[in-house]
C-alpha cells in the first residue's frame, strides 16, 4: 500500500506541473493588461511601464513562470494585484464556502441519484425507467446559469420562499461568529437554530442548481452498474433460493455495483469544486469560484493562478482517495 501511494503521489507531479503551465500561459493570452487595469484609464504610458516593472510583468515569460513555481513551492501564491491581500489568506477564508456548497450539492445528487438509478435498473424498459432516464438527461442538458436564474425567479422573486443570494442573512451575520467556516456546522455547534435555518435557506437554491449534473451522471452510472450486476449468476441464485427482492437488490446487487458509483461520486465532487464558478457568481456565494471569476475579469494573475492551482491540487488528491477506497469497497482488489 505504501509503495502504491508513493507511486501515485510521484505521478501527480507532472500533472500539477502541466496545470501550472497551462494556467500561467492561458492567463497571459487573455486580452488586456493588468497594469492598465490597476493603474486606471487615465494613467500615462510611463506610469503603466513603471507599474509593469514593479509587478515583474516586463520580464520574459520563462522567468515569470519559474518565479511562480518557486513561490508555489514555498506556499507563496503572491498578493492580489487589485486588493493587495495575500492570495493564501483569501483561500483560507473562502475554501470552506466552496466545499460547503459542493458537499451539499453532492449529498443531494447521491440521495436522489442512487435510488433513481436503482429503480430504473429494476424497472428496466418500463415507464419508470424511461421517466427517470429522461430526467437525468434533462439534468445534464440544462445550462447551470439558466437553471439558477430560473430558480431565483421562481422561489425568491415570485414565491418569496427562499433568499436569492448570499450565504447568510444580514441580521444573522452580524451576531454570528463562525468556528470552522462551514456555516451549517458552526450554527449547530453553537446550538443557534435561527442561524441554522437562515444558513440552510441560503444554501438550498445554489446547492440544487449545482447538483443537477452530478445527479444525472450518478443516476445513469448507478443504472448501468446495477444492470450488469443483476444479470450475474449469484443474483439469480439468490432469487431462486427465495431471498426477498429488497435484500437481493440492496444487500447483494447494490453492494457489488458500488465500485463505479464510488468512482463517479469522487470525480464529480472534484468537478463541482471547479464547476461552481457560475453557481457562485449567480448566487453571490463568497467562495473560490466567484473569487476566481472576479480575478479573471480584473486580470488579477496571482488570484487566478492561486485559485486554480488550489482546486487542481484538491481534485487530484480526491482522485487519489477514490483509488485508495477501491479496496474498501471491493476487498478483491489488490494494489500493485
Amino acid at each position: 500500500m505504501g509503495q502504491y501511494i508513493f507511486k501515485r503521489l510521484l505521478g501527480l507531479v507532472p500533472v500539477l506541473l502541466g496545470i501550472t503551465l497551462a494556467v500561467f500561459l492561458l492567463l497571459r493570452f487573455i486580452p488586456g493588461d493588468p497594469a492598465i487595469v490597476l493603474a486606471g484609464e487615465r494613467a500615462t504610458p510611463d506610469q503603466i511601464a513603471a507599474l509593469r516593472e514593479q509587478l515583474g510583468l516586463n520580464k520574459p515569460l520563462l522567468f515569470q513562470y519559474f518565479a511562480f513555481l518557486g513561490n508555489l513551492l514555498q506556499l507563496n501564491f503572491g498578493n492580489s494585484l487589485i486588493s493587495g491581500i495575500p492570495v493564501i489568506d483569501e483561500i483560507r477564508t473562502r475554501w470552506t464556502a466552496t466545499f460547503e456548497l459542493a458537499i451539499a450539492a453532492m449529498l443531494i445528487a447521491i440521495t436522489i441519484g442512487i435510488p433513481a438509478g436503482v429503480m430504473a435498473a429494476v424497472r428496466k424498459n418500463r415507464w419508470l425507467d424511461q421517466v427517470l432516464m429522461a430526467g437525468s438527461l434533462l439534468g445534464v442538458s440544462i445550462p447551470v446559469y439558466w437553471l439558477g436564474l430560473l430558480l431565483v425567479y421562481l422561489f425568491a422573486v415570485t414565491l418569496n420562499w427562499l433568499p436569492p443570494s448570499g450565504r447568510i442573512g444580514i441580521e444573522s451575520g452580524l451576531n454570528f461568529q463562525p468556528i470552522t467556516g462551514f456555516y451549517v456546522l458552526d450554527s449547530l455547534l453553537r446550538l443557534n437554530l435561527p442561524v441554522f435555518s437562515d444558513v440552510v435557506s441560503h444554501l438550498v437554491l445554489p446547492a440544487l442548481t449545482l447538483s443537477t449534473i452530478p445527479f444525472a451522471i450518478v443516476a445513469r452510472i448507478t443504472r448501468s452498474a446495477m444492470l450488469d450486476v443483476l444479470n450475474q449468476d449469484y443474483i439469480r441464485t439468490a432469487k431462486a433460493k427465495g431471498v426477498p427482492d429488497r435484500l437481493v437488490i440492496f444487500r447483494h446487487a447494490l453492494k457489488n455495483a458500488l465500485l463505479p458509483i464510488n468512482t463517479t461520486i469522487g470525480l464529480q465532487f472534484g468537478t463541482l469544486l471547479g464547476g461552481a464558478i457560475l453557481t457562485e457568481t449567480i448566487f453571490s456565494w463568497s467562495g473560490i469560484g466567484s473569487w476566481i471569476y472576479d480575478g479573471i475579469l480584473a486580470r488579477d494573475y496571482p488570484v487566478v493562478q492561486g485559485g486554480v492551482v488550489f482546486i487542481a491540487v484538491v481534485f487530484v488528491v480526491i482522485n487519489l482517495l477514490v483509488d485508495l477506497s477501491y479496496a474498501w469497497v471491493d476487498p478483491r482488489i489488490q494494489y500493485r
